[in-house]
């Protein structure tokens, strides 16, 4: 029983190789490696821009402004959230050029570090508390990430825009399109009216299964990108200009509600679910249309199951215990109990609020309003 697990276990890096060269060992190839860079910086801007966001939801709120969670858009007029929405784009611009070098599978759990970036900033800058167990989860994405990296596969090879076409045009993927576009519009206009102010699940879900297909369509326009820098012109085909529309109108849509659930819930929730959701989905999305386990070898695959089980256990620890009260057996009774801490009852987790604290809050609104007798 041991002898196939240490089969799949790599050889040690051969001796006096420079850093370059151990990390594109590492990685298994030069593209791999250059994609895991662009994957690492993209999430460091993406984290940032999560708290910069934020603090411009704040602000307008704070000015009288209608909230996003109730529809509003004045957090349009403030700096701020601009500053975190150029942030959020040079993050996406280093992501979207790395699945032109390596495959979703890679490139998409590498967001783990998005999730400890952002739960560092949110510490520093919103005032927001991280638990002690949050250090724990943080190395465990560490790991999940390091593990990843080595079996991660190589991308396969793609001549032209057509074969990507070809790839989105298979009956398999096109069900998958039938299936997040069907339930999608069934949150939108079933759960979300209802369920999206006390349920973190419905607007991350919504910007999670549109965000599978956008990525799908951003890395046929990288592929498009990197093939026409290499001399054969792809951007001017009607392939790629269909991949740029879908982007835009996918990332409209997850803008709109991750803006929704940014203003409704807590930043490290929001991200830390939001990493789950949107790896499960656009892995399996890859996989349908890419094909990316195809040539892979039952060893490759096990360790990024088990890397991508590992960022999710760090992820799931990251944001389980960031409502629990301080201390490591407060935040372990937290992720084996899931229930509100006894010690700090203003603590929530995935609802933000009971109907009867709104109801509260509303009347003392009210109270407020009216003049003094």
């Amino acid at each position: 029983a041991i002898a196939p697990l240490a089969a799949m276990i790599p050889p040690p890096p051969p001796a006096h190789l420079s850093m370059r060269a151990e990390i594109e060992w590492l990685a298994g190839s030069a593209d791999n490696a250059r994609g895991v860079a662009l994957a690492l910086s993209s999430s460091l801007f993406i984290g940032a821009s999560f708290i910069i966001k934020k603090k411009g939801l704040l602000m307008s709120v704070e000015k009288g402004g209608s909230s996003a969670s109730a529809g509003g858009f004045s957090y349009l007029r403030q700096p701020v959230w601009w500053l975190g929405m150029l942030t959020m784009i040079g993050g996406e611009s280093a992501n979207f050029i790395a699945y032109a070098y390596a495959p979703a599978i890679l490139v998409t759990p590498l967001g783990a570090a998005t999730i400890a970036a952002s739960a560092v900033f949110a510490r520093f800058f919103l005032g927001e508390d991280m638990h002690i167990c949050g250090i724990a989860g943080i190395l465990l994405c560490t790991v999940g990430t390091v593990v990843l990296v080595r079996f991660a596969p190589e991308e396969a090879p793609v001549t032209s825009v057509e074969e990507v076409w070809s790839m989105a045009m298979q009956p398999v993927f096109r069900a998958y399109v039938c299936f997040v576009l069907s339930f999608t519009l069934a949150l939108v206009y079933g759960a979300a009216p209802k369920y999206g102010k006390t349920h973190v699940v419905v607007y991350v879900a919504i910007c999670s299964m549109i965000g599978s297909l956008s990525v799908m369509a951003l890395r046929g326009i990288g592929i498009a990108a990197k093939l026409t820098m290499r001399g054969s012109d792809q951007l001017r085909k009607r392939e790629t200009l269909f991949f740029i529309l879908w982007v835009g109108c996918c990332i409209a849509t997850q803008m709109n509600y991750l803006n929704k659930a940014l203003d409704t819930f807590n930043t490290t929730m929001v991200s830390s679910v939001y990493y789950v959701f949107f790896t499960v989905c656009t892995v399996t999305a890859s996989m349908i249309m890419y094909k990316d386990w195809e040539n892979q070898t039952p060893g490759s695959i096990f360790w990024q199951v088990v890397a991508l089980l590992v960022n999710v256990a760090g992820v799931h620890i990251l944001s389980g215990t960031r409502d629990s009260a301080p201390g490591c057996r407060a935040g372990l009774r937290a992720l084996l109990s899931r229930r509100k801490s006894e010690e700090k009852p203003e603590y929530t987790h995935l609802c933000a609020c009971d109907d009867d604290a709104e109801q509260q809050q509303q009347q003392q609104q009210r109270q407020q309003q009216q003049p003094p007798p």
